[in-house]
This record gives structure tokens, C-alpha cells and sequence, in this order.
């Protein structure tokens, strides 16, 4: 939100420095965040840098054209502006998932009286990417083992890619019934609160940051709504 708030180039860059490239490195993730949040911004972050680039409306400054299409300055500054964002909120989503275990954050928010059904959805949306790639490369190797030749030319990766996916999907589906059996013995659908064995812990110092942060966010809306606050470059 402050990343979009902000707008500009500089904030969205001081973000991604001081609110994600520390903790990061502090936790000793920075490595793992840089290449996944890379492999997540680059498709949507090339496509924004060649539409702004290329059919920015308005745009005057020509800096080349490649036939009837111009490349303009404006567009390039806007698509600059769109790629530290993306950058910026991608990183942050990312630190979250590096350093967020997803038991703990189930079991958190059932703490706090959110319900186990909620609570259920953001543990398996966070889990679901992980175990397709961990059932992927598991049925890859069973795959190469009985002979099946998955390297090679683009068209020898295409035929090999049929024998995986089917596997990956009906392994997925059956998964998620075997999941709901357990879920329903252990009486995830009863009704009312239950009891918590064990809760992660939330030190006076991070429960203090967090209102910091909320704070310093609802300032930031307000120095924005009411001019306080100007453009920033």
C-alpha cells in the first residue's frame, strides 16, 4: 500500500531497501528473495515496461521509434515508476513467505478468533505452490526411473511433459480428499472455539513495531489526502 501511495521511483526504492532488503537480511533469506521475487515480477514487469515504453498516451519526447511505434520519454519514466512498485510489493510478499512458517500462521490466526475455515484457506493457498513443486520432482524421478526421457529439445520436453502433469493433478485431487477425511476426524467442522495447545510467540517489541507501521501508514494516507505530502520524483 505505501509503495502504491508513495508513487514515484524514490519511495517505492527506499521500501524495498529498508522494509525488505533488512529484515531479509537479517533473517538470511536476501538470496532466496531476490531470485523468487525476480521469478515473480519479471513477466508483469516486462509487460508494463514495454506498454508504458511504447503506447504511453500523451507522450511527446521521442526517444526511438521502431516503425509506426514510438518509444517515448514519459512512457519510459511511468513504466519505471510501475516496475519499483511491482518490485517493491513483490518483495514484500515474498519476505513474508520466507520467513512465515504456515503452521504458525494458522495457529496464530485461530488465536486471535479468526475462523479455522480462513484460517485453513491462507495455510493451503501459502502450501499449495510448495507441494505441487515437491509431487512434481517426486514424479519426475519415478517417471525418469521406469525410462521416460524428460531432457533434451523443446519437442522432447513437450512429450515428456503429458506422462507429469496428469500424475501432479490427480495426485493434488486425491490429496485434497485425504485431507478432508483427517480434517473432519479430528472435528474441524465443529462448532465454536477450540482450545490451542500452543500459540507462537509475539514479543512486546514486535507487537510494538506493528502498530508503528500501521500508524505510519495511516499517516502517510492522510499527508497524501491532504496535500501535506507532495509527489515524490
Amino acid at each position: 500500500m505505501a509503495a502504491v501511495i508513495l508513487g514515484g521511483i524514490v519511495g517505492p526504492v527506499v521500501l524495498l531497501v529498508v522494509a525488505v532488503g533488512v529484515p531479509a537480511t537479517s533473517a538470511g533469506v536476501l538470496g532466496r528473495l531476490v531470485r523468487t521475487s525476480l521469478l515473480l515480477s519479471l513477466p508483469i514487469g516486462i509487460s508494463a515496461l514495454l506498454v508504458n515504453l511504447f503506447f504511453f498516451p500523451g507522450g511527446r519526447d521521442l526517444l526511438f521509434q521502431i516503425g509506426p511505434i514510438n518509444a517515448t520519454r514519459e512512457g519510459l519514466g511511468f513504466a519505471l515508476e510501475i516496475l519499483a512498485r511491482i518490485l517493491a510489493i513483490s518483495g514484500g510478499i515474498t519476505l513474508f513467505y520466507l520467513t512465515t512458517p504456515p503452521n504458525e500462521l494458522v495457529t496464530d490466526l485461530e488465536r486471535r478468533g479468526v475462523s479455522p475455515r480462513l484460517a485453513f484457506v491462507a495455510s493451503a493457498s501459502v502450501q499449495t505452490v510448495p507441494a505441487m513443486l515437491g509431487r512434481a520432482g517426486t514424479i519426475v524421478a519415478a517417471q525418469r526411473a521406469r525410462g521416460l526421457d524428460t531432457e533434451g529439445g523443446a519437442l522432447r520436453r513437450l512429450r515428456g511433459l503429458l506422462p507429469i502433469v496428469g500424475p501432479v493433478i490427480m495426485g493434488s485431487i486425491a490429496e485434497v480428499e485425504e485431507r478432508s477425511m483427517a480434517l473432519e476426524a479430528r472435528g474441524f467442522t465443529r462448532p465454536g472455539r477450540r482450545t490451542l495447545l500452543w500459540a507462537p510467540a509475539d514479543p512486546p517489541i514486535e507487537r510494538l513495531v506493528r502498530w508503528l507501521l500501521v500508524l505510519a501508514l495511516v499517516s502517510l494516507v492522510a499527508a497524501r489526502t491532504t496535500g501535506v505530502l507532495g509527489r515524490l520524483p
